[in-house]
C-alpha cells in the first residue's frame, strides 16, 4: 500500500509540476522525500518492535523456569529441614535409653554395641553423641546449607531475570512512543503533500488534470494480489494455514494471542497450530527448537519460516506459492507476503 501510495504521489507531482511554481516543486520534492525517509525509518522501528516482542517472550520464559527451580528447592529446604528436626529428636531419645538401661533395652542394643559387654558411662554416651549418632544429622546440614546456597542464586537469578523482562518491556515501549512519533511526523509531511497537490492541481490545466486522474485511477484500480489458498488436504498444516487465514485484517498487538482482536507474529503461529492440535510456545525461538528443521526445497503449507539468530526475531507461515502470513509489527494487520528468504532468515521448520 505505501508503494502504491507513493507511485501515486510521483504520477499526480510528475504532470502538474509543469504548471507550478519552482518554488512549489522544490517544497513538493522535499516533502516527498521527508516521507520516503520516515516510511523507511517506521519500517524498520516496525522490525525492532516486533524482535523486541520476542526478546520479551524470552525473557518471561527464562523467568517461568527460574521461578519453578525456586519453588522446587524451597520444598526441599523444608523436607530436609523436617528430616533433620525428627532425626535428632529420635537419636536423642536413644542415646538417653541406651544411658539409663546401661545399653540393655532391645532398641538401643543395636545402636550401642559396646554397651552389651561393658555397662555405659557419661563417657561413652558423650561419645556417642558427639560422633557417630550426629553423623547423619551433619550430613543432613550439609545438604541444608548447600540447598540454601542453590536458594540464594537462584534468587540471584530470578531478579536478573524479572530485570530482563523490564528491561525487554521498557524498550518495547520506547521503540513504540518514537514509532507513534514518526507517524505522527509522517501525517503532517503527507499533510502538506496533499495541500501541494491540491495548489498545484488547482494551476494546472484541464488536459494535467485529466492525465493525473487517469493515472490515479489505474492504480486505485489495480486489484491486490492474493495468493490462492493450499489445496484441502485436510493435514495438519493446512488446518493451520486455513485458521490462520481467518485472521486476515486483525491487528498486530504486542504479545497478543486472541482471534478477532489482535496478534503478535509467535502469537499467530502459535494459535494456528493450536487449532489442527500442536501446542506451541508464545517465541518464536521456542518454536524454531520444536520445529523439525525443512529445507526450503521441500516447504509445504503450514511450515514456519524463521527469522534472527535461533528465529529469536520474527515467525511467518508458509501458505504455498511463495506466500506466508505474518503478524509484523504495531500499525500492521494480519497479511499475505511473498516469502523472505534473504536478510535475517534463520531457516524453516514444520511443528
Amino acid at each position: 500500500m505505501r508503494v502504491v501510495g507513493a507511485a501515486i504521489v510521483a504520477a499526480l507531482a510528475a504532470p502538474l509540476s509543469i504548471a507550478a511554481s519552482t518554488a512549489g516543486a522544490a517544497a513538493l520534492q522535499t516533502d516527498q522525500a521527508k516521507a520516503s525517509q520516515l516510511e523507511a525509518e517506521i519500517q524498520t522501528l516496525g522490525n525492532r518492535i516486533g524482535a523486541l516482542d520476542e526478546q520479551y517472550q524470552a525473557a518471561m520464559q527464562k523467568k517461568a523456569t527460574v521461578d519453578a527451580q525456586i519453588r522446587v528447592t524451597v520444598q526441599q529446604i523444608g523436607t530436609s529441614k523436617e528430616r533433620i528436626s525428627k532425626d535428632k529428636s529420635v537419636l536423642h531419645k536413644a542415646a538417653i535409653e541406651a544411658y539409663v538401661t546401661n545399653g540393655t533395652s532391645s532398641t538401643t542394643s543395636a545402636l550401642f554395641s559396646e554397651s552389651q559387654t561393658t555397662a555405659l558411662d557419661s563417657s561413652v554416651y558423650n561419645q556417642v553423641i558427639s560422633g557417630n549418632l550426629n553423623t547423619s544429622i551433619d550430613n543432613l546440614n550439609t545438604a541444608v546449607t548447600q540447598l540454601d546456597s542453590e536458594r540464594r542464586t537462584l534468587h540471584t537469578e530470578d531478579s536478573a531475570a524479572a530485570a530482563a523482562v523490564q528491561s525487554a518491556r521498557n524498550a518495547y515501549q520506547q521503540a513504540q512512543t518514537l514509532e507513534t512519533q514518526e507517524r505522527a511526523a509522517l501525517a503532517q509531511v503527507k499533510g502538506q503533500i496533499a495541500t501541494l497537490i491540491a495548489q498545484q492541481q488547482a494551476a494546472a490545466n484541464s488536459a494535467a488534470q485529466n492525465r493525473a486522474q487517469a493515472t490515479l485511477a489505474s492504480y486505485s484500480a489495480a486489484p491486490s494480489p492474493v495468493p490462492s489458498p493450499p489445496p484441502a488436504t485436510g493435514n495438519a498444516g493446512t488446518v493451520a494455514v486455513r485458521a490462520a487465514e481467518t485472521q486476515l485484517g486483525v491487528p498486530y498487538i504486542w504479545a497478543a494471542e486472541t482471534p478477532g482482536v489482535g496478534f503478535d507474529c509467535s502469537g499467530l503461529t502459535a494459535w494456528a497450530w493450536g487449532q489442527a492440535g500442536v501446542s506451541l510456545p508464545h517465541y518464536s525461538g521456542a518454536q524454531m527448537a520444536d520445529s523439525t528443521p525443512v529445507p526450503i526445497s521441500d516447504l509445504q503449507p503450514g511450515d514456519l519460516l524463521f527469522y534472527g539468530p535461533g528465529g529469536s526475531a520474527h515467525v511467518a507461515m508458509y501458505v504455498g506459492g511463495g506466500e506466508m502470513i505474518e503478524a509484523t509489527f504495531p500499525g500492521t494487520v494480519v497479511r499475505i507476503d511473498p516469502v523472505r528468504f534473504t536478510g535475517t532468515f534463520a531457516g524453516a521448520g514444520r511443528p
